[in-house]
């Protein structure tokens, strides 16, 4: 795995999880290999770690 394929799915896999938390209203579909759309609010600071997690061996 490239580490372009480790970003796309820790960005995707946080996505979800922010989704699935419901906090913000978020709404995630990743159902295209290349595209994603997104609906409602971020928290960036939790998707920022999740990638540098990611890049750094993290779950």
């Amino acid at each position: 795995m490239n580490i372009e394929d480790q970003v796309r799915e820790a960005i995707i896999a946080e996505l979800k999880r922010q989704s699935e938390a419901g906090q913000q209203g978020l709404r995630v579909n990743a159902a295209e290999a290349e595209m994603i759309t997104i609906e409602g609010r971020v928290n960036l600071d939790e998707l920022i770690m999740a990638v540098m997690g990611s890049l750094a061996g993290g779950p």
